[in-house]
């Protein structure tokens, strides 16, 4: 499997992390020590489903690191066409490729269980789009606070994630408007429920919309195969989006890493506590 992350974003002076960056990438905000998006890297380079890694929006001279071959491609200036991009790098190295791992550069929480977890999942079957979708309760008690975009559905509220998967000639298509459109809304549930239909609109506004019927309903107005997957790892819908969310992953990963800094330490020490004294020569 191939993986395409999406690294082009810079926020506009209007937008909430503009103080953060002041014109620059996003994907190379400091998280704990290291640019976000090498966060990415690291979890795909560990991963034993990836095989290659298509960055887009960002270059060679970043210094960024992974253990899977990289490709870099610029930035296209808009979500769809740098995807197209993407996918179009990955048909070149890989001919036969038949669906391609779609991950955004701003989830630094994800490790290589979660990568493999999404691919592994999704490969069951042999369908155009698999969207995986974290419930409120699964996201509130890992992040605190995190305050997403939620969905509120008829049993249960959930938030989109940001790693899922495609087919690929799907994202090679002519006709983008559609994706076009569904990209730009994504901050509103609402609004792509109306894209989709005013039925889907309706059932969301009264509360009475499953996870299944949203996902027949999206599938049928595509015309696409596909499935929403709920997904047990809040870390795929952690983005960053705000100040107070970089924050939240900032602490986060401080504490993760100085956890992991313990346990070497440990493992270290008890190994020389078990190791055998060498004896004087005589």
């Amino acid at each position: 499997m191939d993986a395409i992350v999406t690294a082009g974003g810079i926020p506009l002076p209007e937008e909430p992390l503009y103080p953060a960056t002041l014109g620059k990438s996003k994907a190379l905000l400091d998280v704990a020590g290291k640019p976000m998006v090498q966060w990415v890297l690291d979890a795909l380079s560990a991963s034993t489903t990836v095989d290659n890694v298509i960055i887009v929006g960002l270059t060679e001279k970043m210094g960024l690191e992974c253990t899977k071959k990289m490709y870099f491609i610029s930035n296209q200036g808009k979500m769809v066409e740098n995807l197209q991009a993407g996918a179009r790098k990955v048909k070149e190295i890989n001919p036969k490729a038949r669906h391609v791992l779609l991950v955004s550069s701003d989830i630094p929480g994800i490790t290589s269980e979660m990568v493999d977890w999404v691919v592994n999942t999704d490969m069951q079957t042999d369908l155009d789009i698999y969207y995986h979708v974290i419930q409120r309760e699964v996201m509130e008690k890992r992040y605190p606070g995190c305050k997403r975009t939620w969905t509120r559905l008829k049993d249960m509220e959930v938030c989109g994630g940001d790693m899922n998967m495609g087919r690929l000639n799907l994202l090679l298509g002519k006709d983008t408007d559609i994706w076009q459109k569904i990209t730009n809304t994504r901050k509103s549930p609402l609004k792509q429920a109306a894209l989709i239909g005013f039925d889907t609109a309706f059932l969301l506004l009264t509360g009475q919309l499953t996870l299944e019927k949203a996902e027949a309903n999206i599938m049928k107005r595509l015309n696409f195969t596909g499935k929403a997957i709920l997904c047990p790892y809040a870390e795929i819908g952690m983005d960053v989006d705000k100040p107070f969310q970089l924050e939240i992953l900032r602490q986060d990963l401080k504490k993760q890493q100085k956890k992991a800094e313990r346990l070497v330490k440990r493992a270290s020490t008890s190994k020389k506590e078990s190791s055998p004294k060498k004896t004087a020569e005589k």
